[in-house]
């Protein structure tokens, strides 16, 4: 830059001075100033402003960056410890959300579980001063180190929903949070259905390390773990009773020890539908077998109507063998007493076929023998208390004064009409009548022969009669006393087999 003097002559003027004038009125004219030394270097610029009409420069993100330190040298495939001596320690923890089905013929049982886990990794650690205060982070699954714990009863993969992600924080704690549908083996005892109580164990174990690499334990107290039903959905068959915990070490044949955390998932069964839709019925059905004993024993109504309520149970059974589980181990206390009720409508069935034998047909039948009349018409009676027993005593005594009636009118019948006991007295007394007379006697008195003989074969085929009648009394007092008795029988043998069934149920429903 050039200035003149007054003289006309340029003065030359060093780089970096200016005429105040140039930098504002409070300086005096004609004086030079000292300019800012240029830089070839802009200042910086904070961030988030714009520069030459260009959008901004945003800083890195915490996350982006501390996931980047994370993991830019990180190797997932060993065991995350900076000492090969420590035993990394897995805290697992276990909830259980919906069980939902268990097959009693396959052995299998199906439950929804929320699992989480817990550990440390020593190579993801950071401080959070230098990440904006960041002290969790969400990585992905594969890219970090995963234990391999595996369900021992897994029998097949379930339909899981896949979790990308775990949490850690910066002090080096992963946390591995996942819902999983287990199908797992499990001992389904049936005897006691449907009030049967199931106890499967699911048991967590790394499959390749022992417990010098790997340890479990129990994220939280095993009695928080065990009453713990907050997320479960309990409106289907089974509900949860309690999830039992238990740490225990495991080793195979002198080999290295391996732990073990078992989950002992006890389940119970509402028994409210199977004991409408089959209980019921079957109570109700026999409940009507008893009710058809009081059919007359002689009515061949009885029969039929115990072969129709066969035929029915017969019919309910095979409708309800479907509901009934099936298993090649054993048979649930349920199907034995269907049986049993089989069984029971059968013996009854047979008693009444008995009966109606003893009470019809009386005419290819003997006399009932005198200690059958002693034993069941006067112990038996007596026994069975039953109140008409007289009748049967008064009967017998009607039969000795009918057949006493009967010689008396044997005796009566041998006289004639005349009342003579002999023809030849007869003949004295009227021997002098005329002879006409006397052949109008004889005819007359052949003629009364014939009558007294056909009343005769009528007396006979009426003592014959009132005989068999006499017979079909005694029969049917017999089977009136058996029938009773056997009902009775059969009442107690029902009575007994249900009170005991309903024990034994209420026992296994309360334990």
């Amino acid at each position: 830059m050039l200035l003149f003097n007054f003289d006309g002559k340029p003065h030359p003027v060093s780089e970096g001075w200016q005429p105040a004038a140039s930098r504002g009125s409070q300086h005096s004219p004609g004086r030079l100033q000292p300019l800012p030394r240029c830089s070839t270097h802009p200042p910086p610029l904070p961030a988030g402003t714009w520069r030459g009409g260009r959008s901004p420069e945003p800083a890195e993100p915490a996350l982006r960056r501390l996931s980047h330190y994370l993991l830019a040298h990180y190797q997932k495939g060993t065991r995350p410890v900076r000492d090969w001596r420590t035993t990394t320690t897995v805290a697992i923890d276990l909830m259980v959300y919906a069980i939902l089905s268990v097959d009693e013929k396959n052995q299998v049982l199906t439950t929804y579980i929320w699992y989480r886990q817990h550990w440390t990794d020593e190579f993801l650690t950071w401080d959070p001063a230098h990440f904006d205060n960041l002290t969790q982070i969400s990585l992905p699954v594969e890219s970090v180190w995963v234990p391999d714990i595996l369900i021992n009863e897994f029998v097949d993969v379930g339909k899981s929903p896949h979790v990308p992600y775990v949490y850690v924080g910066h002090h080096g704690e992963v946390k591995n949070l996942k819902p999983i549908q287990v199908m797992t083996a499990c001992s389904l005892d049936i005897y006691n259905f449907p009030f049967d109580v199931q106890n499967c164990s699911l048991t967590f174990t790394s499959w390749l390390h022992h417990i010098h690499d790997i340890n479990l334990s129990l994220w939280r107290q095993p009695e928080l773990v065990k009453f713990d039903r907050s997320v479960f959905m309990n409106q289907g068959e089974w509900e949860l009773l309690y999830v039992l915990s238990r740490f225990q070490e495991f080793s195979v044949k002198s080999s290295d020890s391996y732990a073990e955390m078992k989950f002992y998932v006890v389940i119970r069964r509402r028994p409210l539908f199977y004991t409408v839709s089959l209980l019921l019925p079957s109570i109700f059905l026999m409940v009507m077998d008893i009710v058809g004993f009081y059919l007359p024993p002689n009515s061949g109504e009885r029969v039929s109507f115990k072969i129709t309520l066969l035929l029915g149970y017969s019919v309910f059974l095979i409708i309800v063998s479907d509901t009934l589980p099936a298993t090649a181990v054993g048979t649930p206390l349920i199907g034995i007493y269907f049986v049993v009720c089989m069984a029971l409508l059968v013996i009854s069935l047979t008693e009444t076929i008995l009966i109606v034998r003893l009470v019809h047909k009386q005419d290819l039948q003997p006399h009932v023998p005198d200690w059958v009349k002693r034993l069941l018409l006067e112990r038996a009676t007596v026994l069975l208390c039953i109140r008409d027993r007289k009748k049967f005593s008064r009967s017998r005594t009607q039969s000795s004064d009918i057949s006493r009636q009967v010689e008396n009118n044997d005796s009566t019948g041998k006289l004639n009409h005349s009342g003579c006991e002999d023809a030849r007295e007869c003949e004295r007394a009227g021997g002098a009548r005329s002879a006409p007379a006397f052949t109008g006697q004889v005819e007359g008195t052949l003629l009364m022969h014939g009558i007294l003989r056909e009343i005769a074969a009528i007396r006979q085929f009426l003592e014959k009669r009132e005989e068999f009648r006499d017979v079909a009394h005694e029969w049917l007092q017999v089977g009136y006393v058996l029938d009773v008795l056997l009902f009775r029988a059969y009442l107690a043998a029902v009575l007994a087999y249900s009170i005991t069934l309903g024990t034994l149920w209420s026992v296994w429903r309360d334990a």
